[in-house]
């Protein structure tokens, strides 16, 4: 049997393979509701056969939006509608997990095909906020510097969006805390300038993120596996450095998240960054050997380059984004590349090769 379609069981679910649908935003629901494109989006990749489908980012309040295209779970209205996805998935036996997320002082934007430019109050946008008042981009206008109280909203806004998440039937829940958004700004020295308890050291910087996840695992079900997902290094001199990933692990860890999502980058605008196939899966490699469960993602488009990552130890589960977009199929045809008998959905037997 092939590791990229072993079962993995975290707490107590059992995700069917591996392979996983990476949180893609689609900037097509209105007022933060779901539609049929996102039934359909998400439900098709769970009949190709992945073994999680992640929602896009979900918003924990209507400023955390990344633009008016977003999905919310900032009210209960919104549990109906994502219990149809949830359902959805299950029924093609795969695990449905949704990330929770803020967008900080990147939210207000068009779609990126507007060009992803910031939305004036005039035509539907808001003001954003950061752990600092400086924008993303220097002609943005300032963010608004996040107070005291207003952490403890926010901490707020992403326990009571795990409660509906479990209300809603998710079985895995990930915190967004990478790509530049509000939990990131708070980590990366580049954004966060503060000089109380939630700014300056390293462990000012994650408290944030660690009142968050210590809330999210004090409300939802103890077999519900919490995931983080983080940008290991902003490749930035001064920046947040996969060192400080690595200690973050060890933190999150101890107090009951059971996989570090890894990622890069998105904090400062301009940064080069030298891709290849697998750029990231050092990161997720460096953080395993904490003892944490890892999720590599990053140009990771072959099934034998996702056997191989997992075979070496480097992580334990492949995330995969544009891939999955181009072909929502890949985990049942990459089933077959690796030999390994798969399940396919009745209504497509037919078009199974003898």
């Amino acid at each position: 049997m092939a590791n990229l379609f072993s079962p993995l069981t975290i707490r107590g679910v059992t995700l069917p393979n591996r392979l996983v649908v990476s949180p893609m935003c689609q900037y097509s629901s209105k007022d933060g509701f779901i539609n049929d494109w996102h039934l359909v989006h998400l439900g098709s990749r769970a009949i190709g056969g992945a073994g999680l489908v992640f929602t896009e980012a979900v918003a924990v309040s209507p400023e955390g939006r990344i633009s008016s295209g977003d999905l919310g779970l900032w009210d209960d209205k919104f549990i109906q509608g994502l219990s149809r996805i949830t359902s959805f998935i299950k029924e093609h036996n795969s695990v449905p997990g949704i990330q929770l997320a803020h967008s900080g002082r990147k939210g207000s934007t068009t779609p990126p095909w507007h060009g992803i430019k910031k939305m004036g109050k005039n035509v539907g946008g808001w003001s954003v906020i950061s752990p600092s008042s400086i924008p993303y981009r220097d002609y943005e206008p300032l963010p608004e510097e996040i107070t005291l109280s207003e952490i403890n909203r926010l901490v707020a806004d992403f326990t009571f969006g795990a409660q509906r998440a479990v209300e809603a039937g998710f079985d895995v829940i990930e915190v967004h805390a990478a790509h530049g958004y509000l939990i990131h700004e708070f980590l990366s020295p580049l954004s966060n300038k503060r000089t109380d308890d939630y700014g300056g050291s390293f462990e000012n910087r994650i408290r944030f993120l660690l009142q968050v996840v210590e809330e999210i695992r004090k409300v939802i079900p103890k077999h519900l596996p919490l995931f983080v997902r983080i940008s290991a290094t902003d490749y930035v001199t001064g920046g947040w450095s996969v060192e400080e990933s690595v200690e973050l692990a060890r933190f999150l860890n101890n107090i009951g998240v059971d996989l570090i999502d890894c990622s890069s980058g998105g904090i400062i605008p301009g940064v080069h960054i030298q891709t290849f196939p697998g750029y990231q899966v050092s990161f997720a490699a460096a953080i395993k050997k904490t003892g944490i469960l890892t999720g590599a993602v990053g140009l990771i488009t072959d099934a034998h380059q996702a056997e191989e990552i997992l075979n070496a130890g480097n992580a334990d589960l492949i995330f995969m984004a544009r891939e999955m977009l181009r072909n929502p199929y890949f985990p049942i045809i990459a089933a077959e590349q690796l030999n390994v008998h798969s399940s396919w959905p009745q209504q497509y037997e037919r078009a199974k090769k003898k």
